[in-house]
């Protein structure tokens, strides 16, 4: 218990280093809003969910008003370094490419990629027996380039703007099975839609980290790191987590 007192303090002061320069400013958080459940919109138009929270969460910890610009997933790292908001907190995989654009902070979750196809259906998820298959991911995330870089010469790979796409042509048969989040899916599977399909096979990659993105050199991000450890350590961080999850993801 003393270490992470010793912890939340090391934070605490870090915010309050930089609280007054904050004082007069209102970030901005980018958030695509097609990705639930971290992101999404509810039937008001509000944008809503896990990433939301968190983000919201930090603001609160740094005392400063933060409002939520969305974008298309393709291009919310362009977006951010034409300065169309602050920083990212969009389930962004940490990745070596996408670190020569941006700077991230520590992770806030860690993720794992599984297929997910008809409970129906036998589907095993070695290369030959995926050879033929019609395979969807989500254009531009680490399932995309995972299923380049492994199966690329393998199987048909369909590309979606967004995973809600993804997932209805899954439901109406256009692809054999989808890959993406976990975390994603298993929210999925839960739903009414999702009642008929499962996740087959183990995880294709379980050392997935997400950080939130700001752009580089921006001092911000420290700002949002010892917010992050101070929500950790404090509670509020397991509260959001398990208002989505019965398990942690941290």
């Amino acid at each position: 218990m003393h270490f992470y007192k010793k912890l939340l303090i090391a934070a605490l002061a870090t915010l309050a280093f930089g609280a007054q320069a904050l004082a007069d400013e209102k970030l901005r958080m980018g958030v695509e809003g097609a990705y639930p459940p971290f992101n999404s919109k509810d039937a008001s138009g509000r944008v809503v969910g896990f990433d939301v929270d968190i983000g919201n969460a930090l603001c609160a910890k740094m005392q400063i008003e933060c409002e939520i610009v969305t974008s298309d997933w393709d291009g919310i790292i362009p977006a951010l370094n034409a300065d169309k908001f602050d920083f990212i907190v969009s389930s962004l995989s940490i990745t070596e490419q996408r670190a020569q654009a941006v700077d991230f902070t520590t992770p806030y979750y860690s993720n794992k990629l599984q297929f997910v196809a008809p409970k129906d259906v036998e589907f095993n998820t070695d290369k030959a027996s995926l050879a033929g298959k019609a395979i969807g991911v989500q254009r531009a995330t680490l399932s995309g380039q995972w299923i380049e870089d492994n199966l690329g010469d393998a199987v048909t790979v369909t590309l979606y703007d967004t995973q809600e796409n993804a997932y209805l042509d899954l439901t109406s048969g256009r692809v054999d099975a989808l890959l993406a989040d976990k975390y994603a899916n298993y929210d999925w599977l839960r739903s009414d839609a999702g009642k008929n399909f499962e996740f087959k096979g183990e995880p294709v990659q379980d050392t997935d980290k997400v950080g939130i993105a700001v752009r580089k050199g921006d001092p911000l991000r420290e700002k949002l790191n010892a917010a992050l450890q101070a929500i950790i350590t404090d509670g509020t961080y397991k509260k959001i987590n398990d208002k989505y999850f019965p398990f942690s993801i941290l």
